[in-house]
């Protein structure tokens, strides 16, 4: 499907706005992109958005710029791909060069200190509901092994401290594992 040059504006726009706006770090924009190309632009199913999360999550480097690179080129290729991460990175560009210009003045004011530990707590109320929404998807597939995954993999990471990575790492195993089972399987039904 071709694209014309308002799409790849509005791609742009759209990453450069949640990344401009958007404080907590990568799996705050990761959810609000999921908002915005899932359930306002339908760009792409839940499902899509899922695997691209999990993908961005285990790949190297920001999880922001590896979501926006996978969700611009699933719209529109290698432009869709560049126009998303240049909306993604340039709006850290200009508020970090901004802030270390500023640093003296903002390190030790008071009322800079509030305003940030306000976002924080606006940022964990986000998160949550992404890990609800994100959840729910897994929850309402009905698959016994997705929810042992997430809830065993929750329980890993939060209780007993694992490393994310590891954690993920063995949340792919486990799932590679799974579908070749699951397809052997369904060959054998057949």
């Amino acid at each position: 499907m071709k694209k014309n040059f308002r799409f790849y504006i509005k791609l742009f726009a759209s990453t450069f706005a949640l990344s401009m706006f958007t404080f907590g770090g990568g799996y705050v924009i990761v959810s609000l992109m999921q908002k915005k190309f899932v359930e306002k632009l339908k760009w792409i199913d839940e499902n899509e958005m899922l695997d691209m999360v999990a993908l961005s999550q285990s790949a190297p480097g920001a999880i922001a710029v590896n979501a926006s690179i996978l969700v611009g080129f699933r719209l529109a290729g290698i432009a869709g791909a560049a126009a998303a991460i240049l909306g993604t990175v340039l709006p850290p560009l200009i508020i970090l060069s901004a802030v270390s210009y500023f640093y003296t003045v903002f390190k030790d004011n008071a009322a800079v200190n509030l305003v940030l530990k306000g976002m924080r707590a606006g940022v964990s109320a986000i998160m949550i509901d992404v890990v609800l929404t994100m959840g729910k998807n897994i929850v309402v597939q009905k698959s016994l092994f997705l929810t042992a995954v997430m809830i065993i993999s929750f329980i890993a990471a939060f209780v007993f401290n694992v490393n994310v990575m590891l954690v993920i790492a063995l949340c792919g195993l486990a799932g590679y594992i799974h579908s070749r089972l699951t397809a052997g399987k369904s060959e054998v039904d057949k």
